[in-house]
This record gives structure tokens, C-alpha cells and sequence, in this order.
């Protein structure tokens, strides 16, 4: 399954994406976890800056 999804993403003329994993802290317990998500190319920095 994982190498269908890297192939369509992959396509001549498409959009190139990029994942951006950021550390979430837990306001509850103070413990760390990870959010990922798959951005265009063009906005990775407005996707770090929220």
C-alpha cells in the first residue's frame, strides 16, 4: 500500500509534497507527541509557522 501512495505522489506534472513532523506537548500531562502531515512544497513554511 505504502509504495502505491509514494508512486501517485511521484507523478510527472504533480505537485511535489513534503511531511512535516512536529512535537505537540500535552498541556495535561506534559508528555510529547508527534503530528504528521503531508504539505505542498510551496507552503512547508507557513505549515511550521502555525
Amino acid at each position: 500500500m505504502a509504495k502505491k501512495v509514494v508512486a501517485t505522489l511521484k507523478k510527472e506534472g504533480g505537485r511535489t509534497f513534503a511531511k512535516v513532523i512536529r512535537a505537540v506537548k500535552s498541556p495535561e500531562t506534559g508528555a510529547y507527541s508527534f503530528k504528521e502531515e503531508m504539505v505542498p512544497s510551496e507552503t512547508v513554511q507557513d505549515a511550521l509557522k502555525r
